[in-house]
């Protein structure tokens, strides 16, 4: 073979390549077109709170000061809040959170919203329907 034939061989080779790759990006990009676009729809960030209580907190078994304590949170410890109802007045705040657990367990327990600041919409327990669950009803619960 000539060295020109070499080069026509190698281009030809190149040219074809060149088709294939071009082939397989155009199919590419029409099978991506043709999918359905899924929906990402983010997610809401679950409420939570922080204790800002400097010596910290006790839990309670139900929405009041007279309940049983469930356990002690320290100072800025944060606990997922499932819902709120309005109970006990504690200095002035009505309201208790019911917390779906720490992160030493995923026990539920009662705090009182006067200790604890929230970040993001908690609903009232009535409006969330079966997170309270059995042994955690607001029996000081007030209106």
């Amino acid at each position: 073979m000539s060295t020109t034939d070499n080069l026509v061989v190698r281009g030809t080779r190149l040219a074809v390549g060149a088709g294939a790759l071009t082939t397989a990006v155009a199919l590419g990009a029409s099978l991506l077109a043709a999918a359905p676009a899924q929906a990402t729809t983010p997610s809401k960030p679950k409420p939570y709170g922080t204790v800002v209580s400097k010596g910290g907190m006790h839990e309670r078994v139900h929405p009041s000061t007279d309940s049983s304590v469930a356990g002690y949170l320290p100072h800025r410890a944060q606990i997922g809040l499932v819902c709120k109802i309005r109970a006990q007045d504690v200095m002035g705040n009505t309201v208790w959170y019911l917390t779906g657990g720490t992160n030493r367990g995923q026990r539920k327990s009662w705090v009182s919203a006067k200790f604890v600041a929230n970040t993001g919409v908690v609903k009232y327990c009535k409006d969330v329907s079966g997170k309270q669950g059995p042994g955690h009803t607001a029996k000081h619960a007030v209106g």
